[in-house]
């Protein structure tokens, strides 16, 4: 009777494993970014981040400063997890024209109000960490498909959208890594999905001109 128990509590134990590797795995339902294939200005609420920075080539960095994040964020109590997990962010506050050994890069994931403290972690030469607000308000967001190093062409085409809707950019570029090297296994870089956003604001040129 008791091994049977055993077999039976076993075979619990490894579907419930299988149900939370399929979700990780799996990541986000990403059929409901396919309209940002278009651009488009919405409104976002202020968020809590917690945040790794680092300085430096994003080939270099951005790495440590990912699996630091992460490592972070699965040691905090009372945040979402397993499919329910948000997808990590990055600000970039320099400009793309600026080298690349000079970038700033600000690794981020979505935090509830309640995250007040972060747990004690080994931190590496070049990474810092902290809590920090992210505000938003209106946004412009477009949905890039395929490589990182294949950004651009998206980018400047948000950059046309927001200039030709009378708005301008008033805040850093970011990114939100839907489905990525990172997370949720590794895979094709022609399926990476990733939203470029930005916020913005009515464009004070066409202001002045009203």
């Amino acid at each position: 009777m008791l091994r049977k128990l055993l077999i039976v509590l076993l075979i619990v134990v490894v579907l419930a494993i299988g149900a939370i590797l399929y979700f990780i795995t799996r990541g986000p339902d990403l059929s409901v970014y396919e309209r940002f294939r278009e651009p488009a200005i919405i409104n976002m609420p202020t968020q809590k981040m917690v945040v790794v920075e680092a300085i430096g080539s994003p080939e270099n960095t951005s790495g440590e400063a990912i699996k630091l994040l992460f490592n972070l964020y699965f040691k905090l109590e009372g945040v979402p997890k397993g499919h329910n997990m948000p997808a990590p962010r990055a600000r970039w506050p320099k400009s793309f024209d600026t080298a690349k050994e000079q970038w700033i890069g600000r690794f981020a994931l979505p935090v509830p109000d309640v995250v007040t403290v972060l747990p004690q972690v080994g931190t590496k030469a070049g990474l810092t960490v902290k809590l920090d607000n992210w505000d938003y308000g209106e946004v412009a967001q477009i949905l890039h498909i395929g490589p990182y190093n294949k950004e651009r062409p998206t980018i400047e085409r948000l950059h046309a959208f927001i200039k030709k809707r009378g708005y301008e950019v008033a805040g850093e570029h970011e990114e939100e890594y839907l489905r990525g090297p990172s997370m949720f296994g590794k895979g094709d870089p022609e399926k990476y999905y990733t939203l470029i956003r930005c916020v913005v604001r009515p464009s004070l040129k066409e202001a002045a001109h009203d």
